[in-house]
């Protein structure tokens, strides 16, 4: 049981370190497009500033769909690994067999539920208030 225990600890410790980067994604996201509106406003120009703000936006979201389908590919593994016999423990970190399940897949991550309500109110919220300080 050894064995299957390390090999759980150290997928659990990818997932941790992949739920990590999203939540720091996010909260860069937050902050630069703060900061790049509040940029426009001090200098009245609001085009290329906010331009690239949703450029910033579409990125991070891009990433945040790519570290979230890791995770997810992980939590595959991890599962597949609970329920291996002790003589069948590996040790491997492949998931590659996870790969085509569409939740998994880059483009199923970025329009997750999970995703989709952190950015596409963002997009609003940015919207809204480009609207007001113009």
């Amino acid at each position: 049981m050894e064995n299957k225990r390390k090999h759980l600890e150290l997928i659990q410790g990818v997932i941790n370190r992949m739920a990590g980067n999203l939540f720091f994604l996010r909260g860069w996201t937050i902050t630069l497009i703060t900061g790049l509106f509040a940029l426009s406003a001090a200098k009245g120009s609001y085009g290329g500033y906010i331009l690239l703000a949703y450029f910033l936006l579409l990125i991070f979201w891009i990433l945040d769909g790519y570290f979230l389908s890791q995770e997810r590919r992980f939590c595959c593994l991890y599962d597949d690994v609970r329920k291996l016999d002790e003589q069948k423990v590996d040790f491997s970190m492949n998931t590659k067999k996870y790969k085509d399940i569409w939740r998994n897949t880059w483009l199923g991550s970025m329009l997750s539920a999970t995703l989709l309500w952190f950015y596409v109110p963002l997009a609003l919220a940015m919207f809204v208030v480009l609207q007001l300080i113009k």
